[in-house]
């Protein structure tokens, strides 16, 4: 027999078959209905402390019998969210259809409890089984000392978050087969990190591209954006072909190059057309930060600020840009990455280069450089802040105009600058051509969308960035992430201070021919260590 507790339903009756190492005898049915839990009269003590293992198992049983019977009001009343988990279990039985329900508790580590769900889906005639794992947490109740299950919906099932629910029925939207832009197909299985991005294309455009709907078991998350999700398919729908900008090359290559290290995320966009290559997450959480984050971008933003500075009239790649060991604006004390010499003869381009974050510093009170001066750079240089329309949910940056001492930690992507790599990706591709083009996965011609504008930067401009991003990428930071590349390259290191964090998050953005990809990783450390060997990755796939 298999060590741990073996649950299961019988006839009506919850039974639990003990192993070696399990949980030990106990009377489940007694539990259930309150025989075992009496106590003498007299008043009555609260608990406190953690939950003993006694408390976890009995607790385990009792929430585990009431569920299997489909009594989601008893099991709700076992957890510390009664309410609210009484109706997502009784959405479970009654929304989802899901019946014969068999619960199997493995090895408790600690208060936390895995275990295995298995039941079966029935609905209008279409019967399927339905299995997976999930978890549970035993904790002390604040107020009445009760071990009770801590209550989260993805007890229920891992893949609900707050207020999503388990449905069956005919599908939200008709299935896609999505494929790329020379035609090959787009799966999950595939791409796993393409798993949100197809539910969110299927969730828009379904309906657009001629398929049907088909009967299946899903998550409705209770952020519209997100679509839906398929857990199981009871009967197959047709699927509509719908054509994406991504290159199956290129999402390979990226997803690969992710898979290195946690929590990490890199775009890949085409410079002459806007068009999104890749996107890629390697993260627990599934969170598609790679579109959807808000991080400080480090000293990637000196694309943007050594624009501005050129564009303000403050200097220019071949100027003066000194680089001092430290310096203080309005308060806020500003120094270079260590072992970085200070060179008080820099150019621009040197400064660049080496990331010298003093440097730019230096510079942010010259005439002409404003609050807004970077803001307007941003938006009307590089489309940062306005309201893109990809063909999927995205943040779009955020660089608000920054007074006092944050105007120096902004100049150097830090303070209250916010991007993603789509956004860097983006930055890097305008910053090659000149024009900014709205990144986009799906043509816009399929709904008609509006795709932001902005008026992109001055031709002597865009010669000087690519100048220095060139030399970054042959000689400067960049040049041991990107020392395997031929042909035109460039790229920018840049390492993102976050309070309470041991290691500063990790970015670099870069371009070759006609890619440009950006990724972050967060407490990677320096630019070139994590981050840029993904992005040299992708862009050695190519389009």
């Amino acid at each position: 027999m298999h060590k741990g507790v073996k649950v299961t339903l019988v006839g009506g009756v919850f039974a639990v078959m003990v192993g070696g190492a399990g949980y030990g005898a106990y009377n489940v049915v007694n539990g259930v209905t309150g025989g075992g839990d009496s106590s003498a009269s007299g008043p009555r003590t609260v608990k406190a402390g953690p939950p003993t293992s006694g408390e976890i198992r009995g607790t385990t049983e009792k929430f585990f019998a009431s569920w299997a019977k489909g009594d989601a009001e008893r099991a709700g009343g076992y957890t510390n969210n009664a309410e609210v988990a009484s109706k997502l279990l009784t959405g479970f039985r009654e929304d989802a259809h899901l019946t014969k329900v068999k619960l199997t508790p493995g090895r408790a580590a600690g208060a936390t409890v895995p275990f295995s769900v298995e039941a079966t889906v029935s609905y209008k005639g279409k019967t399927k089984p339905f299995a997976y794992d999930s978890e549970l947490t035993v904790v002390r109740g604040e107020t009445t000392g009760r071990a009770l299950v801590d209550w989260d919906p993805s007890v229920v099932h891992p893949d609900l978050k707050s207020d999503d629910t388990l449905e069956t029925g005919e599908a939200a939207a008709p299935p896609i087969q999505a494929v790329d832009r020379h035609g090959t197909a787009l799966d999950k299985k595939d791409f796993p990190s393409l798993g949100p991005v197809l539910d969110q294309l299927r969730a828009k455009y379904g309906d657009q591209v001629g398929g049907t709907p088909g009967v299946e078991l899903y998550v409705r998350h209770a952020d519209e954006d997100a679509g839906t999700e398929t857990l199981l398919t009871l009967a197959k729908g047709k699927a509509g072909r719908l054509r994406t900008t991504l290159s199956a090359s290129a999402q390979r290559a990226a997803e690969k190059a992710v898979a290195r290290h946690a929590d990490s995320s890199v775009v890949a966009v085409q410079p002459s057309s806007g068009e999104v290559l890749a996107v890629a997450n390697h993260r627990q959480d599934q969170f598609n930060a790679a579109l959807n984050g808000k991080l400080a971008p480090g000293s990637t933003m000196k694309i943007v600020s050594a624009a501005m500075l050129i564009d303000k009239g403050v200097t220019k790649a071949s100027g003066p840009a000194p680089c001092p060991d430290t310096a203080v604006w309005q308060g806020r004390r500003i120094v270079n990455l260590p072992g970085l010499a200070p060179d008080k003869n820099a150019t621009l381009s040197d400064s660049f280069a080496r990331s010298c974050n003093t440097a730019f510093v230096k510079l942010v009170d010259e005439d002409g450089v404003t609050d807004e001066s970077l803001t307007e750079e941003a938006r009307n240089g590089f489309g940062l802040g306005l309201d893109w329309k990809v063909g999927v949910p995205t943040n779009d940056g955020s660089v608000p105009a920054s007074a006092g001492g944050e105007r120096a930690e902004s100049i150097i992507g830090q303070g209250k600058v916010l991007v993603n790599p789509l956004n860097m990706a983006s930055v890097t591709a305008t910053a090659m051509t000149g024009a900014f083009r709205q990144p986009v996965i799906v043509d816009p011609s399929l709904d008609d969308r509006q795709l932001a504008q902005a008026h992109g930067l001055p031709a002597s401009t865009v010669q000087q960035l690519r100048q220095m991003m060139n030399r970054t990428a042959v000689s400067g930071t960049g040049a041991p992430a990107m020392s395997g590349l031929s042909g035109s390259i460039g790229a920018k290191t840049g390492s993102a201070e976050v309070y309470g964090q041991d290691k500063p998050n990790s970015w670099f953005t870069g371009y070759r021919e006609d890619v440009a990809a950006a990724a972050v990783v967060e407490k990677g450390g320096h630019g070139g260590d994590a981050a840029g060997p993904i992005v040299a990755a992708v862009l050695a796939a190519g389009s």
